[in-house]
């Protein structure tokens, strides 16, 4: 029986440096499928037949993206399911949270990323995957931000954090212990960056001093509220290093959907 809706948007025209992570929904589809790992998650979830795939948004279509995107969240979550989407570049938040925000009136946005991708605009594009939360915040689209692992703070992304109130515990602050007092429904961004680059090379802004797969799985695992949509993004497969940092996400997945079946009654 299908207990998580599953979404690929294979977009990145906004990354800023490298493209590439457009690539991502099929490479990681494929680990989750592989007969090498096992489709169970530690909470205890066999994950293999769990998800209602929706497939790949198809932008060959034509027509604004980041309305499409949106328009096909909302359809992927009429069906009642929790979402993972998997993209894509780190820009594809703001859509997605759009759809996400008209169902959930509250909400605390969870980020796992090296970047706050808060900058107002990144070379002149408001769309720019670095900008991506500040639009999330002017639009409203959540009521609280919690930003984890954060390592390359400037002085203007320092400005934004403070002018949104933006939640920040930064890589160097992190602890295994750490309780987020989480009171809403909750949306799960994990930007793949947010790892050490040693866990995951695949990216296209790779920032050592990051979290490792075990402390973001620790993460995934202590959140107490209900998950009810999630994005992994930014994993570009011509930075990986022998397929190890698709198989950290596809891991990741199958963690965030554990969670996603124990929070909403399990099976």
């Amino acid at each position: 029986m299908a207990r998580v809706s599953l979404l690929g948007i294979p977009h990145d025209e906004n990354s800023s440096y490298l493209k590439g992570a457009a690539a991502a929904p099929a490479l990681i589809r494929r680990e989750l499928k592989s007969d090498a790992h096992s489709s169970w998650s530690e909470t205890g979830f066999d994950v293999a037949d769990s998800f209602l795939d929706h497939g790949d948004i198809d932008f060959t279509r034509g027509g604004d993206p980041w309305e499409r995107i949106e328009a096909e969240v909302g359809q992927a979550l009429d069906a009642g399911l929790p979402l993972i989407s998997l993209g894509g570049d780190h820009a594809i938040a703001w859509p997605v949270l759009r759809a996400v925000r008209r169902r959930h009136p509250k909400l605390t946005i969870v980020q796992i990323d090296a970047h706050p991708d808060i900058y107002d605009a990144y070379q002149g594009n408001k769309r720019s995957h670095t900008s991506s939360f500040a639009r999330v915040l002017e639009e409203g689209l959540a009521d609280r931000l919690i930003q984890i692992g954060l390592r390359t703070l400037n002085d203007e992304l320092r400005d934004q954090l403070g002018r949104f109130g933006v939640e920040v515990i930064e890589a160097r602050h992190f602890s295994e212990d750490r309780r987020l007092d989480l009171k809403t429904p909750v949306y799960l961004s994990v930007d793949l960056d947010g790892l050490d680059p040693a866990c995951a090379p695949g990216v296209s802004h790779r920032e050592p001093g990051g979290l490792t797969t075990r402390q973001v799985i620790g993460l995934i695992q202590r959140i107490d509220q209900p998950i009810v949509a999630a994005d992994v993004v930014e994993y570009n497969a011509s930075q990986d290093v022998s397929n190890l940092t698709a198989l950290v996400a596809a891991k990741l997945v199958k963690e965030i959907a554990g969670m996603m079946i124990k929070m909403h009654g399990g099976g």
